[in-house]
């Protein structure tokens, strides 16, 4: 049997309520493409995001590592090469490494997300590159050298908004943010790289190489602006109601709107729009990826391939006063679709345990050969259901928000790490040294905390992050100190 093949999708910014696997009593799949692709998956309910924003969740899934203990925590940071990174592992087993991104957080920044791709093409930014392959004219491969040549020097002018406070307030501003969401490519372009993505794969029906593929899409990120089809099927009253057509081009706008707390709660009509057109994004992103789904059962690559459809997090649409995924550990934000598709599955599953992305790393180090505990693809649950998800402040926004939105910022508690800790069906939100604790089951919508639960999983916490943090000391081993492995013990979550 030859090595299997890995094939990553990771949807930005997807909620998984949005995708027809994770909702019911839709009169009309939301996610038709999905949905039939999940029919011989497994499909995980509480897929559970490290992190609450693209490059801290990135960052765990390509090295099976929380937050506390990978620490790329910020924009202007970057991965320690003492945590090898999937790619550069698979790379090092003769896997063929190729990515195709439209988040310039993970293709562009120098934050060492990139390394161990020996290819890796960006369709946002200054400047786009895209395979040779995906064009017709005769120079193409010159083309595509020259564009690649060209990156390279913009990098050092596109990194600088990660790091300057100017850039990055400069940004924000409504008419230069009109320029790098469109212009600048900011979301990328899904339908060009999901018709390289299937080039690509017709390409290795039968090669020599297992191949890494990873893809990252944007489609369902702000600004939003799906076809007019889309908004028409999911928003019908948008052609007509002007007053709704001005809410979301003001909103486009205003990159600090996608961002902030809200300082008053979103009027019915506009929570409604923002779901509306948020589900005619994610309609359309599924639309498509149909023609990936297609060419993977074409070439026959299903028998020799695990396929992995994720999401990094979530997003806001007005729940609990906040919108975006800046600074909240709800469900909304980390909880996140999760779909496996292993090698000749042909039977459906589906797990409602909560399950870490974390090890979406170890899954695949496994498949390729080496053996690891983590591992979906094993039998059993070796982590018991208690899964923890961090949110460190943005550092960047914050000082960007603060002069005029400080009081604001303080009463919602924006300056402080939240953190979330599941044991199967219960969580625990820990803010600062205020902690609630939610009964999923009964109250998904986290509407109603109890403050006088959460002793037992407060200890529970502070013994995982305890972890995290030691293993970070460890610059990447897994030599668990013995007194905290003993605390986990005497808690019941280890053996």
């Amino acid at each position: 049997m030859p090595t299997p093949n890995i094939l990553w999708i990771v949807l930005d910014t997807q909620r998984a309520d949005a995708l027809t696997p994770y909702r019911s009593g839709d009169p009309e799949p939301v996610t038709p493409h999905i949905a039939a692709w999940a029919e011989r998956g497994t499909v995980y309910e509480r897929g559970i995001a490290t992190a609450q924003w693209t490059i801290p969740s990135h960052a765990s899934m390509f090295t099976g590592e929380y937050p506390s203990t990978h620490q790329l925590i910020q924009a202007d940071q970057a991965l320690d090469p003492a945590y090898p990174t999937l790619a550069e592992i698979l790379a090092g087993r003769g896997y063929q490494t190729v990515g195709f991104c439209n988040n310039p957080l993970v293709g562009i920044l120098n934050n060492g997300l990139r390394r161990g791709f020996q290819t890796f093409y960006n369709y946002g930014g200054l400047i786009p590159s895209r395979p040779a392959a995906g064009s017709r004219w005769p120079w193409a491969g010159w083309w595509e050298a020259y564009t690649q040549f060209w990156r390279r020097l913009s990098y050092p002018v596109q990194n600088a908004f990660a790091r300057s406070d100017f850039l990055f307030q400069l940004s924000l501003q409504p008419w230069f943010a009109t320029v790098w969401a469109g212009l600048l490519n900011f979301k990328g372009n899904t339908a060009q790289c999901l018709a390289d993505v299937s080039r690509f794969l017709r390409r290795q029906e039968g090669g020599e190489r297992p191949f890494f593929c990873f893809v990252n899409l944007m489609e369902t990120h702000l600004p939003y602006r799906p076809p007019q089809p889309f908004i028409d099927r999911f928003a019908p009253y948008f052609r007509r109601d002007r007053s709704a057509r001005d809410f979301l081009r003001r909103y486009n706008r205003e990159p600090y709107r996608w961002m902030a707390p809200l300082p008053a709660p979103l009027s019915p009509q506009q929570s409604q729009l923002l779901q509306d057109i948020y589900l005619a994004e994610t309609s359309y992103q599924d639309h498509l990826l149909g023609q990936v789904f297609a060419t993977l059962e074409e070439t026959g690559l299903t028998d020799n391939t695990l396929v992995i459809l994720c999401a990094d997090h979530g997003e806001g649409l007005g729940e609990h006063d906040f919108v975006g995924h800046a600074f909240v550990v709800y469900e909304e934000l980390i909880r996140v679709p999760l779909i496996l598709r292993s090698p000749g599955q042909s039977r459906p599953s589906r797990v409602t345990t909560p399950v870490s992305l974390r090890r979406l790393f170890h899954t695949c180090l496994d498949l390729a050969g080496i053996p690891q505990p983590l591992s979906l693809l094993n039998d059993g649950d070796p982590e018991a259901g208690v899964v923890l998800s961090e949110a460190f402040p943005p550092r960047i926004l914050i000082r960007a928000m603060e002069q005029r939105l400080d009081r604001l910022l303080q009463e919602r508690q924006c300056y402080e790490v939240r953190r979330a800790l599941y044991q199967h069906w219960r969580k625990l939100i820990q803010v600062g040294g205020q902690s609630w604790v939610f009964d999923l089951n009964r109250d998904p919508q986290e509407l109603q905390g109890s403050p006088a639960a959460a002793a037992e999983l407060q200890d529970l916490l502070a013994a995982k992050v305890s972890l995290a943090v030691a293993q970070q000391r460890c610059a990447g081993s897994v030599d668990w100190d013995g007194d905290l492995v003993r605390r986990m013990q005497e808690l019941g979550y280890l053996e």
